[in-house]
């Protein structure tokens, strides 16, 4: 089987999450500047197996597009032109940074790591994948 990854888009960072192969299991995959975005997933598709990609879709919590969206929209626009074999999915990412933060106290990390803003990106994009793993799944598999 191939991985399953997510991306939680931001203007200037990107948090990317990554299934195991047989996914099952999400983890962390890397922080990285969004302008270099486009160019980490091309070689990172190209090392490994990757069945989709599964993108934050920034909604606020009303329900309406956040200021983000647009931008997400255009790279989405660019992946389905240039890499049309793998698909790219939306998922409501609604709440994934209060999740995070959420995450990382219950984790027990101190004050000065719960700053790490990459570490915050790269936890909700593993939350995103989780979600949207349990989602596959079904009720039952919850």
């Amino acid at each position: 089987m191939a991985r399953i990854l997510s991306i939680d888009y931001g203007k200037k960072r990107t948090g990317l999450a990554v299934t195991d192969p047989l996914q099952i299991v999400p983890g962390g995959l890397a922080t990285v500047p969004t302008s270099g975005l486009f160019d980490y997933l091309r070689d990172y598709v190209g090392r490994e197996s990757v069945e989709r990609i599964v993108i934050g879709e920034p909604m606020q919590p009303n329900g309406m597009p956040s200021e983000n969206l647009d931008r997400v929209r255009q790279f989405v626009a660019r992946w389905r032109k240039a890499m049309p074999d793998i698909p790219i999915e939306y998922y409501d990412e609604r709440f994934t940074s209060v999740l995070a933060h959420r995450a990382m106290i219950d984790g027990g990390l101190g004050k000065k790591a719960r700053r790490n803003k990459e570490l915050v990106d790269e936890i909700s994009a593993t939350i995103i994948l989780s979600d949207y793993l349990s989602s596959r799944r079904g009720p039952a598999g919850r």
